[in-house]
């Protein structure tokens, strides 16, 4: 069941940071559940390695969403680069 809520809650991160992060970029649902999956992961662990919240809180899902916005910015700067 926490695969599940994971992806639940990564998907709302996702959907979350790309109404937070300004820009356009044009990502489908798969992607965007992808990037909140991955921020919502890194951010979780990285939160609770460092001691600011246990697992189950709620700043949890703001650690998500702050990593799955971080996350799309990068994405932005490695997709908006011209190649050549």
């Amino acid at each position: 069941m926490s695969i599940v809520w994971t992806i639940l809650l990564g998907f709302v991160a996702g959907v979350v940071a790309k109404f937070l992060h300004p820009g356009r970029e044009n990502m489908g649902f798969i992607m965007t559940t992808l990037l909140g999956i991955v921020g919502s992961v890194v951010a979780g662990y990285a939160g609770q390695a460092l001691g600011l919240y246990q697992a189950g809180q709620g700043a949890g899902f703001i650690g998500s969403v702050v990593g799955a916005v971080v996350l799309l910015f990068l994405y932005g700067l490695v997709k908006g680069k011209p190649a050549g």
